[in-house]
């Protein structure tokens, strides 16, 4: 066997250590995107046998709220929260997690230190998303559960290092002990085989889930996504903080306006305030930020996220298989 852990014996599913972490089926994770992931796209993904991950960060609190309790009104298994730690009200968001005993958050954009062993405290299973093996080291120093370590192929903010999943990935693995999840340019079961050939033992999938209907996002957006091409994207804003967004006219204009050396804050005048929710959101695919993957381009259909995850999971035990069928 290329990678740790084993299928079931009747084939339903796998048993390595982020199944038995997050108590699913299939180690196969949505990510938390943010004006996407939603309740229903959650518990589509959980009731599918992977891990729904509920996106706070797009959320208030009290909205928050909200979804976690349409979920579990929808679906009893296992689920998760995103919570980017950079957000105002971060607090807030903690203290509605505690209440509505949320079992897994997958926290980011922040120091893992500040609030790792709080939510663990309250029995919470915690894991942390980084772009370095640097760092993913100092998420096992502060005590979290798992890593999600995202190449700079995925959609929406990335880190500063600009390091692929292809090589991420096993350098990651080099530094922890713990469970390590990939990230980045995962769209299908083969690429979920490489990844866990690499050493990852799981995969988290953003850009494929947004392209359900259970998804949040506007339909444009969606479409927009199926429609793009090969070199469609692009990584702009590195002043900021570097995302990766469809080429849109805005996207353009600020890749642009970043490569003549316009300073950090007539980037953010340019960038202005709630681009990401008039784009993914509202459906404005001119002037909206669209927060999408490389692996877009090889996306072309919208598809039920329960049919998401059982082709992921077929093309996974094909490639295992036979891995050098094509």
């Amino acid at each position: 066997m290329l990678f740790q852990g084993r299928f079931s014996q009747d084939g339903s599913g796998f048993e390595n250590r982020i199944t038995s972490l997050f108590k699913i089926q299939y180690p196969i994770i949505q990510a938390g995107m943010i004006w996407a992931s939603g309740w229903r796209l959650a518990a589509a993904v959980s009731n599918a046998g992977g891990l729904g991950i509920i996106g706070a960060g797009s959320m208030y609190p009290d909205v928050l709220q909200e979804h976690i309790q349409k979920f579990k009104a929808a679906s009893s298994k296992p689920f998760a929260v995103n919570l980017p730690l950079l957000y105002p009200d971060i607090d807030k968001h903690i203290a509605v997690i505690l209440e509505e005993k949320v079992p897994i958050v997958f926290t980011s954009a922040g120091n893992p230190k500040t609030w790792t062993a709080k939510l663990k405290e309250a029995g919470i299973t915690v894991v942390h998303v980084v772009s370095s093996a640097k760092f993913a080291k100092k998420c096992e120093d502060a005590g979290v559960d798992a890593v999600v370590a995202e190449g700079f192929e995925a959609g929406g903010h990335n880190g500063r290092e600009e390091t692929t999943t292809l090589c991420l990935i096993p350098a990651v693995r080099q530094v922890l002990t713990i469970p390590l999840i990939a990230a980045g340019g995962i769209a299908t079961g083969r690429a979920m085989f490489a990844m866990m050939a690499l050493g990852a033992e799981g995969v988290q999938m953003g850009s494929r889930f947004v392209c359900t209907p259970e998804a949040s996002s506007h339909q444009a957006f969606k479409e927009a996504i199926v429609a793009a091409n090969e070199g469609d994207t692009v990584l702009t804003l590195k002043k900021l903080t570097p995302v990766r967004l469809i080429k849109n006219d805005f996207a353009i204009r600020a890749f642009t306006a970043e490569n003549n050396g316009t300073d950090e804050d007539t980037l953010k005048e340019l960038l202005g305030r709630a681009r990401a929710k008039h784009g993914m959101f509202e459906g404005d695919t001119v002037e909206g930020e669209l927060e999408i993957g490389q692996v877009s381009s090889i996306i072309k259909a919208i598809i039920p996220a329960a049919d998401v995850v059982a082709e992921v999971w077929n093309e996974f035990k094909t490639a295992a298989a036979n891995p050098f069928a094509y």
